[in-house]
């Protein structure tokens, strides 16, 4: 690798380690070392890359915008190195996914570790963020997102249907009834969230219904740990609740009432659609969704 090449490396790994020391180790370079590329690189390029402090560390406007050309470039080469060497049928190199904060700490993360024990020659980086990504500028080679998609000419695989579903817990239920029709939810304290947070739920027939309460956040965990301890109905994916329905610590009301679904979705660049990490990962994430989040 070039000089070049390895000076932009050492700025990557400074970027998302946050500090000169941890990306040294993770280099295994001298601290020297990567404090001398990266004043390097900065008198080459002839801007800041890094707002410095003494407790801190973080990228200028312009050291973003590198780093989401850095990023792209050494997906790039690494994809290349891979593609020579391995063949079709092995993940190698490093795989960049986002995905929302929940789910990717709930499922992806054990997931990806499964992925990568098959692999022991994939790194695999998971970012998790509630926002959409733009994952061309950022480098990613998936993300994971739900529900109906934006046209774009990013390419998406349906992972699961991911149904949803209403449910409380017992505890709720036994002190304040069971709903028994779509009117009656009306009369139920629910707990909203969202931004802004969902009080106009809609069901798969047309049908809809406004419902209110007094706990709302924008923080779908948070709404969940209120359904958990008694606080009201929650409108939630099958992925989010299935094992507290399993446990009896949440209890699905209206059971035969079906609401739309909220399918979970591959997506990745048309850059990546041939690359041998990328489309295994997809299978195996596939087939191990549907027992997460299948019908």
């Amino acid at each position: 690798m070039s000089d070049n090449l390895l000076d932009m490396l050492v700025f990557v790994r400074v970027a998302e380690a946050g500090s000169l020391s941890a990306a040294a180790r993770e280099l295994r370079l001298s601290l020297t070392v990567v404090s001398r590329k990266l004043t390097r690189l900065e008198a080459r390029l002839g801007v800041r890359l890094f707002n410095r402090t003494t407790r801190s560390l973080t990228l200028t406007e312009e050291g973003a915008r590198f780093h989401a050309r850095c990023v792209r470039i050494l997906a790039e080469i690494d994809d290349a190195e891979t593609e020579v060497t391995s063949g079709r049928d092995s993940a190698l190199g490093l795989l960049r996914v986002t995905s929302t904060f929940a789910f990717g700490c709930r499922w992806l993360a054990p997931l990806l570790q499964e992925f990568q024990a098959r692999h022991p020659g994939l790194h695999v980086h998971l970012d998790t963020e509630d926002g959409v990504a733009n994952i061309v500028e950022r480098g990613y080679d998936l993300a994971i997102r739900f529900g109906a998609l934006a046209d774009s000419s990013l390419i998406a695989r349906q992972l699961a249907p991911n149904r949803r579903v209403i449910c409380a817990s017992p505890s709720y239920l036994d002190r304040y009834g069971r709903p028994e029709t779509l009117e009656d939810l009306a009369g139920h304290a629910a707990i909203t969230f969202g931004d802004p947070p969902n009080t106009h739920w809609i069901f798969a027939d047309g049908r809809s219904v406004n419902v209110k309460g007094v706990l709302s956040t924008n923080n779908g965990e948070l709404a969940h740990r209120w359904a958990l301890g008694g606080a009201g109905l929650i409108l939630k994916s099958i992925w989010d609740v299935r094992d507290d329905i399993k446990s009896d610590q949440l209890e699905v009301v209206l059971p035969d009432v079906l609401l739309p679904a909220a399918p979970i979705h591959a997506v990745f660049p048309h850059n990546r659609l041939t690359a041998a990490k990328v489309r295994l990962c997809v299978e195996f994430l596939a087939a191990r969704l549907k027992d997460i989040a299948g019908n």
